[in-house]
């Protein structure tokens, strides 16, 4: 379902007292090179108060179309101006973000409603949500009458530190995920952690995966920062906020902006997501969030590189003990291992019917492996699960 409103909301109201303990801490500006060139992603507590500067620096645009789901948009619709400084007209669009909507059909509902409100190639893209939103507002914004402006305000954790950079979009098919999509920067990110405190407590800390991800893959500090303030995190105490936001999406930027098209470092960024994307699939998109699958996939290739000869031993037991920490997870699925293993043939980072796994030889290092045995995957699959279990419970004081 999709329909259009026009545009409304005030610079007032959520998370007013929550600003004033934090306007001390400064915005940071992220330059991230890209094809098309350069683009900002602005951290910081009220960046969305200035959105319409920020956009009106942009250039001229005929139009602001607002991609987003209901539930964003109620969180945020008090965070951000009245309008936008444009000529033409501001529309906002709803779509339910869903991950079962993720597909070609709601990009043509969201490109029918653009047209029949009159976005032409000098109109702007505005999606406002979360991961599931970019990528489909993206894939929106890259192919309507052939490519229009795109700008990103995530509002989830996930996505202010992850999705929302980088310029991929994508929908799923029903053979896997975001099997459909393009390379496809936006002009600016505005990622403003006051639009986190109405995230539901599971979607919130089920977006920490990512930020785990990041420290295990390309930064030990941050990982050990982690280890150490989880139980503030979690809390989504403001200074801690103002660290790893930014943190992580300096991470992100330097990656893709030495590998855009995901040639070579970038494929760093899918760790767990192998076995996270397989999680998905098998129980249909309707078990787990996005983040807490990524949570078992990190655990499971902690495992798998583990048994590989890869993996210390300490590291993969840090990696399992931090991701239990986010919070309860979903069990694992009742799923055949040939079932996962048929999920992973569908995972787009497959070649030539060869899995790829992204494994860490040690905490804050990463890269891929195309030479794990069928054997050692399946028999991960099969005992993985009861030994993350056993692993954590003994590293549970």
């Amino acid at each position: 379902m999709l329909v259009s409103l026009q545009w409304g909301g005030n610079a007032a109201g959520a998370g007013v007292c929550y600003i004033q303990n934090v306007r001390h801490m400064k915005t940071k500006r992220i330059q991230v090179r890209s094809s098309s060139g350069r683009y900002s992603v602005i951290c910081g507590h009220g960046v969305l108060r200035d959105a319409a500067r920020e956009i009106s620096r942009l250039g001229d645009f005929s139009s602001v179309q607002i991609v987003s789901s209901p539930k964003a948009w109620r969180a945020v619709k008090n965070l951000v101006p009245s309008r936008f400084d444009t000529s033409g007209p501001s529309r906002t669009h709803l779509f339910y973000d869903a991950e079962s909507a993720k597909t070609l059909h709601s990009v043509e509902l969201i490109a029918r409603a653009l047209s029949r409100a009159g976005a032409d190639r000098k109109a702007l893209l505005v999606a406002v949500g979360g991961g599931m939103v970019g990528d489909v507002a993206g894939f929106v914004a890259a192919t309507y009458l052939r490519g229009i402006a795109l700008v990103h305000i995530p509002t989830t954790l996930l996505a202010q530190v992850d999705s929302s950079i980088g310029g991929k979009t994508g929908v799923n098919l029903p053979e896997g995920k975001n099997l459909l999509g393009a390379f496809y920067s936006p002009r600016l990110v505005l990622n403003d952690p006051r639009a986190l405190l109405p995230l539901p407590d599971r979607e919130f800390r089920g977006g920490l995966a990512e930020v785990i991800k990041y420290g295990m893959i390309f930064d030990a500090k941050l990982f050990a920062y982690l280890e150490m303030h989880m139980d503030r995190i979690v809390r989504r105490d403001a200074a801690a906020l103002a660290y790893i936001i930014p943190r992580c999406a300096e991470i992100k930027a330097q990656v893709v902006s030495r590998d855009e098209r995901e040639s070579g470092l970038r494929e760093i960024l899918n760790f767990g997501h192998t076995f996270g994307h397989a999680l998905e699939s098998v129980t249909r998109y309707r078990v787990y969030q996005h983040g807490e699958a990524i949570a078992w996939g990190m655990m499971a290739a902690a495992l798998l590189g583990h048994s590989a000869g890869i993996t210390p031993e300490k590291d993969a037991a840090r990696i399992i003990a931090l991701s239990h920490r986010i919070g309860p997870l979903p069990p694992w699925p009742k799923a055949t291992t040939a079932e996962l293993i048929s999920a992973m043939r569908s995972d787009k980072k497959a070649r030539a019917g060869k899995l790829r796994f992204v494994l860490s030889p040690g905490i804050g290092k990463a890269r891929s492996y195309d030479t794990i045995s069928l054997e050692l995957l399946q028999r991960v699959l099969r005992f993985g699960p009861r030994l993350i279990a056993e692993t954590h419970a003994s590293a549970t004081p």
